[in-house]
């Protein structure tokens, strides 16, 4: 089909501007990284959660956090250690002598934007407590239900290089994140412009510099515009290839799965949107790939050896099985 024919079905305008609106906002105070914030404001548009790992210092947390006060919703922190307990992130039955019954006081967990800081810290017990939550948008607790109020996400960091005091994250939540992103060293230019714009900056506290742009109910708008977005047959059958071969490829001793294929779907489209379009093509999918699937993949012992990244492989993928056009 000419790609003419999709130009007008849908108007994208409104997210166009927030779109840039938002990449201008943080563009005041994180130099360089683009990538990272095209990727993070994928995850928001998509409704899924994002793992952003990277060395301590490249300022991880501090994007997280810029990007949730760009959009004004109820925003929760919460520092995993290895002492933390699951009911200290959902919430406890507290008993009202008021009343003599049990109430539920809510944990940190109920609130819009996540932002969960060394999330590797803690063990598998407290990384349970999350499964339900990131998949399902509800908690369970002695029988009961609560649901989460939308939007929903979780933002999570992690530090790679560490392993002191940290756990590997179970593969069940690690499908549960949309985008595993990986913030890199800035380049030379990029640590010039860092450390010549917080000599000159006259105030400590950047983050009173960004202003919401988005609301809640905005991104809720968002989000049905961009699910709305036209995938040819063609391309779904691409994607499907794709995730097919992962799970025979000789260098993967585990494939994605087909929550993974769903993943780059809602990925594509959202970064169709992002570039102004209201159709996905085979560019978009190639780009979403690696973030979507590299942590979802397992590598086999001796490519590990080797020195083979889960990024080595998609991009083998991606040039073994045929691009359509």
């Amino acid at each position: 089909m000419e790609e003419g024919m999709f130009e007008q079905r849908t108007d994208l305008s409104r997210l166009s501007s927030a779109v840039e609106q938002i990449k201008t906002s943080l563009a005041q105070i994180i130099v360089g990284q683009q990538e990272s914030i095209d990727l993070l404001i994928a995850g928001i548009l998509a409704d899924g959660h994002i793992l952003i790992e990277g060395v301590p210092g490249v300022a991880k947390t501090l994007t997280a956090k810029l990007l949730a006060r760009s959009i004004d919703v109820q925003y929760s922190r919460i520092q995993f250690t290895p002492d933390l307990m699951p009911s200290d992130i959902l919430g406890t039955p507290v008993f009202n002598p008021k009343v003599t019954e049990f109430e539920f006081k809510r944990g940190p967990i109920f609130g819009n934007i996540i932002l969960i800081d060394e999330i590797n810290r803690a063990p598998a017990k407290t990384q349970s407590a999350l499964f339900e939550v990131m998949e399902e948008r509800q908690v369970t607790i002695d029988g009961n239900t609560y649901k989460m109020a939308e939007p929903f996400m979780v933002l999570a960091t992690q530090n790679p290089v560490e392993h002191e005091g940290t756990y590997r994250l179970p593969e069940a939540q690690l499908d549960r994140f949309l985008f595993k992103v990986e913030i890199k060293y800035p380049s030379l230019d990029d640590e010039i412009a860092i450390i010549t714009r917080q000599h000159q900056h006259k105030t400590t506290d950047q983050l009173q510099e960004i202003k919401p742009i988005l609301s809640g109910q905005d991104i809720i708008a968002l989000r049905k515009q961009v699910l709305g977005l036209h995938v040819e047959d063609k391309l779904i059958v691409y994607i499907a290839r794709l995730i097919n071969e992962s799970r025979n490829n000789k260098s993967l001793y585990l494939g994605g799965s087909p929550r993974a294929s769903l993943a780059i779907v809602q990925a594509a489209k959202a970064m169709a949107a992002i570039r102004g379009r209201d159709f996905v093509t085979p560019d978009d999918i190639v780009y979403v790939a690696a973030p979507v699937l590299r942590h979802r993949i397992m590598l086999t012992p001796d490519k590990e050896m080797e020195g083979v990244s889960p990024d080595d492989v998609v991009m083998q993928m991606i040039q073994k099985i045929e691009v359509p056009r």
